[in-house]
């Protein structure tokens, strides 16, 4: 048995010697970095290394090595609360009755599709032929798709080089899909609109992400940014290494938008030494749901003409209105109404096909329109979107139906109507009766859902939730959504997530339960909350 181990010991010594001379043969050319003799294996290094590599080296990565931006960024609407969720919903799964409710409720993201909410046929008959281009000369086609739908593939297709969309694209994105957005713009706004300013990315947040590389600099470079805001924001800005320059929205009138409020953050942060690059300003609002009017949004132009900043504009709930009141102004459409131009103002909108009526989430697709830079700065911009060499084809196709949908006479028409002002009537009739049962709960006030996907109901915790709160080592708002998860498995954000004027608490709920869950989600928040405010009434 001893010979029979020596041997087999000999013969793989043997054989390790041999592959490490050839790999010195192959590369005995390339003397630059390797020995000139071949190496020899060392017993004692053998053995060490051996040793070595049985006890656990440590990890080249700690909290204390990795990039502090990364630290220091968060993102509350899939953080700890949503965790916890998808825990208790994988011990539902496996142990059906172990929590005292049958389902998560998710009201905590935008993201329509994984709540019910069907997609819109045209949409996905398109993107369906343009994935498998083969079947549009089958002669069932015909009856399986619309002819407008038919046509529309063949037109994007002729765009697309080789009609192959399983391949990179221009790093803007397909000529002829920017030219349906161009023209959606114009449409919607009255006033031209450049192909060439548009650039295709994966969602709008990428689109976010590439401005905040080119406007930061340092800690000294500062984003004016909502509060509360969308964390993709707060989120952008640390991990770029900025400084988030917050500005207070008025909860007492709607959740205004003052410029003396603008101004005073202004100058606050310049005191500091801090260079204010951009303003962010989120219409329809996510998370507080309110619709500027068109006189605030000139008040806002005419601010960052002023002082010389960028207007960022994020724009992805623009169909997303449900109040008869208030319409969606874009912001090039304010600007150029005023009569500044391309030389007078820099601006950027946003927009998504994960909002809307559309809620594609996960096809990932949207655009930023770039305007009032100049040539040079427009090149670096297009630098930056060429490292990630394109965005995905489909957003991009989708992107281009959501700014180009079936018109009046088109063979899809009525059937796209009826699904898109089926789904916003729905939402709108949803997010009164979510108001409405905020309203009805005691310490709690809501303010009109005048747009967007989502309430943002302010608290009044009693003290002695807020003491347990601090013995929990936790804010209130977030105290009191874990406890509301684990009683109901309603998912809310806590209003801390977004940002609020400190001493207020708040949660994020969304309207995108679809209506038949609505009422389970009114009775078992109004249970809980009765209960709770009994527990820690003082």
């Amino acid at each position: 048995m001893r010979k029979s181990v020596a041997g087999r010991l000999k013969n793989a010594l043997a054989l390790s010697y041999q592959q490490n001379h050839r790999r010195w043969f192959l590369s005995s050319s390339h003397s630059r970095f390797f020995s000139s003799s071949p190496p020899v294996l060392d017993s004692a290094a053998s053995t060490s290394m051996a040793n070595s590599s049985s006890s656990p080296s440590p990890s080249p990565l700690t909290l204390q090595t990795i990039n502090p931006k990364v630290l220091k960024c968060e993102y509350a609407v899939r953080g700890e609360i949503v965790t916890l969720a998808q825990r208790l919903q994988e011990e539902l799964q496996k142990n059906p009755g172990s929590h005292p409710f049958d389902e998560i409720l998710y009201c905590n993201i935008g993201n329509p599709q994984s709540l019910g909410q069907q997609p819109i046929t045209f949409f996905r008959e398109v993107l369906a032929l343009c994935d498998h281009p083969a079947i549009l000369d089958k002669s069932e086609t015909q009856g399986l798709f619309s002819a407008d739908a038919i046509e529309r593939a063949w037109q994007i297709l002729d765009q697309i080089p080789g009609r192959a969309t399983g391949a990179y694209s221009h790093s803007q994105g397909i000529k002829g899909l920017r030219d349906a957005i161009a023209a959606g713009i114009e449409a919607r706004d009255g006033y031209p609109a450049n192909p060439n300013d548009i650039f295709l990315t994966d969602g709008a947040s990428p689109a976010v992400h590439m401005m905040m590389q080119l406007l930061i600099r340092s800690e000294k470079d500062g984003i004016l940014c909502p509060i509360p805001q969308y964390p993709l924001y707060s989120a952008s800005i640390a991990l770029h290494g900025g400084t988030l320059v917050p500005y207070y929205l008025d909860e007492a009138s709607g959740w205004g938008l003052e410029t003396f409020e603008l101004k005073k953050q202004l100058e606050a942060a310049k005191s500091k030494g801090i260079s204010v690059r951009a303003l962010v300003v989120i219409n329809p609002g996510n998370p507080t749901g309110q619709v500027l009017a068109e006189g605030n949004q000139r008040d806002i132009v005419e601010f960052c003409k002023q002082e010389g900043l960028v207007l960022l504009a994020d724009e992805v709930y623009q169909e997303n209105v449900y109040v008869p009141d208030k319409e969606f102004h874009s912001f090039k459409k304010v600007s150029r109404s005023m009569g500044y131009g391309e030389e007078d103002i820099a601006l950027v909108s946003f927009q998504s096909v994960s909002k809307g009526y559309y809620g594609e989430c996960g096809k990932r697709g949207g655009y930023m329109e770039v305007t009032g830079f100049s040539a040079d700065i427009r090149e670096q911009i297009y630098k930056v979107a060429s490292v990630n060499l394109c965005s995905n084809i489909s957003g991009q196709i989708l992107a281009s139906l959501v700014m180009s949908p079936p018109k009046v006479g088109d063979e899809s028409y009525e059937s796209y109507r009826a699904e898109r002002d089926g789904i916003l009537s729905s939402l709108a009739r949803r997010a009164k009766t979510l108001e409405d049962a905020f309203n009805n709960l005691e310490g709690i006030t809501c303010n009109k859902a005048e747009g967007a996907m989502y309430l943002f109901p302010c608290i009044n915790l009693p003290q002695k939730a807020i003491k347990a709160a601090e013995a929990a080592k936790t804010a209130p708002d977030a105290f009191y959504a874990h406890r509301l998860l684990n009683a109901t498995g309603i998912v809310f954000v806590p209003g801390s997530g977004f940002g609020q004027i400190p001493g207020t608490w708040h949660f994020r709920c969304t309207i995108l339960p679809q209506e038949d869950k609505i009422p389970a989600i009114v009775s078992r928040l109004t249970d809980f909350h009765k209960g709770f405010m009994d527990e820690f009434r003082d």
